[in-house]
């Protein structure tokens, strides 16, 4: 957990949730099946990043990933 690698894709893996987040609440919009504005959709996403960010240091004991089973492997 406290290596760069770690965090790294610990970032990347949030960015995605927080973009997946946005647009899922924003398109779910569209179709009228819920209603949600700009601002309540980057709460959203907001949220679901903080969570992410929260479960991979949670789940990390033992592992270099963000994940339980993930190990992050570097580039050379």
């Amino acid at each position: 957990m406290f290596t760069l690698p770690f965090w790294k894709a610990t970032a990347e893996r949030s960015v995605r949730t927080f973009a997946q987040t946005l647009v899922g609440s924003l398109g779910l919009d569209t179709v009228g099946i819920i209603n949600a504005s700009w601002e309540e959709g980057l709460a959203l996403g907001a949220g679901a990043a903080l969570l992410t960010v929260l479960t991979a240091v949670a789940t990390s004991g033992g592992t270099e990933g963000p994940g339980i089973t993930e190990t992050v492997r570097t580039r050379e």
